[in-house]
């Protein structure tokens, strides 16, 4: 088998992250119609979903150059298939609806942080040149895309035609992608590791200002990018009182869309376009996103902004990674195992903060509920309050994109 393989491997493997990170918030509604899970409870499965990710991405870090890609890569797709067939059962079988579906998000949240951090340097390896890497990075997260909108498409269409009782069969189906994936890095011939005498230490990156600046950058996208993402298909259907179908199709998945044609965009014009100006341009373009989604009296404005959204949040997560490989060329696994941290730290904090600035909203009569009257009515839900305020995470990337321009001029002839 060639290195071709491997990257389709790699594209797949993007694509079962994507499931993982994205069934359970479709069925967000079936598990508080059929299950009275409450709107915090849920915000604090994505909460637990990214920050299992964080801790495996750390514990990653620690050991995935020394013991090398094939083993973790396959123990990831696994526990993408366990963790898929426990969120089936997760409501009968646990102590309470909630707890079972907390046990099936951790089983593959192991499995999808394992992904974040193995994906990535294995193709970052594979030959190609140099002055093409970032478009090439660009091209593999778009198979995030393309796996988020099978997902919510797939779920949206299959859920309309077999019912919400039988809501189990989906999660059964899907983790057919990542059984399937496993058989296939069983196979393939993978890259070895940076060996240790050659590799940068995490020591001095944590010292480096400019990855000080990418760690940030990172945050603030895994931020920017999920709470959206996250939050876009409830939102729909409670704030903006749009039907399930439509709803899911015009946000969510319209989001996926252009988040994967912004990152195939760029992958096959990338060298062309400078990368830190591009970052910039799309945290602006994200946060006026964000503004347009909880401010505007239109549904349909509404819908605009959460699926542009995804045009503008495209290029941060594989832009931030790029611009660290560039930098650091000698970081290994270990390097993009904490860049994976600090994005899924972002994406766990995001769409919690949004799902509890939203709860707060509707309770408190304080700043938040002043807030919530000048908005247009969202059925009481406060989500246009949580995503109103999530503006703060694409303002932050535009700072941190900035940061990291001013400590490349002081490195006269540096990559990115």
């Amino acid at each position: 088998m060639t290195p071709t393989a491997t990257r389709r491997a790699c594209y797949t493997g993007y694509v079962t992250q994507a499931v993982v990170n994205n069934l359970a918030p479709l069925l967000f509604i079936v598990f508080q119609r059929r299950y009275d899970v409450p709107l915090d409870v849920l915000g604090r499965l994505v909460l637990l979903n990214f920050a299992t990710q964080l801790v495996t991405d750390v514990v990653a870090v620690k050991v995935v150059d020394r013991v090398g890609y094939r083993v973790p890569l396959v123990l990831a797709h696994v526990l993408a298939v366990a963790g898929l067939l426990l969120l089936a059962a997760g409501p009968q079988w646990g102590p309470s609806p909630a707890a079972g579906l907390a046990v099936a998000v951790v089983v593959y949240a192991v499995g999808g942080g394992l992904l974040e951090v193995l994906v990535s340097p294995v193709v970052e390896a594979l030959p190609s040149p140099a002055e093409g890497k970032a478009a090439q990075m660009s091209l593999l997260h778009s198979f995030y895309c393309w796996g988020q909108v099978a997902v919510v498409v797939g779920t949206t269409l299959l859920l309309a035609a077999i019912g919400e009782q039988n809501w189990q069969l989906l999660p059964v189906l899907w983790a057919l992608v990542p059984l399937a994936n496993l058989v296939v890095f069983t196979r393939v011939p993978l890259p070895d590791t940076v060996p240790d005498e050659h590799r940068t230490s995490l020591t001095s990156l944590l010292r480096a200002p400019a990855f000080a600046a990418v760690l940030l950058l990172m945050l603030a996208a895994g931020a920017a990018e999920l709470t959206m993402s996250q939050w876009s298909s409830l939102y729909a259907e409670q704030g903006l009182g749009v039907g399930k179908v439509a709803g899911d199709l015009a946000g969510p998945a319209l989001f996926a869309v252009l988040m994967g044609l912004g990152r195939m965009a760029y992958g096959l014009l990338g060298t062309r376009v400078p990368l830190v100006p591009a970052l910039t341009v799309s945290g602006v373009l994200a946060a006026a996103c964000y503004v347009l989604a909880a401010a505007s009296p239109s549904p349909v404005a509404s819908l605009v902004g959460c699926a542009v959204c995804g045009l503008a949040v495209s290029l941060l997560w594989p832009g931030a990674f790029s611009l660290a490989a560039a930098r650091f060329p000698l970081g290994g696994a270990a390097m993009f195992g904490v860049l994976a941290v600090a994005g899924d730290a972002g994406g766990a904090v995001g769409p919690w903060a949004a799902g509890v600035l939203a709860e707060a909203s509707t309770s408190s009569s304080g700043v938040l509920q002043r807030l919530s009257a000048a908005l247009p009515a969202d059925d009481g839900s406060g989500l246009r309050v949580g995503i109103l305020l999530a503006v703060a995470f694409p303002v932050l990337v535009v700072v941190a994109a900035g940061s990291f321009a001013v400590l490349q001029r002081r490195r006269p002839g540096s990559a990115a």
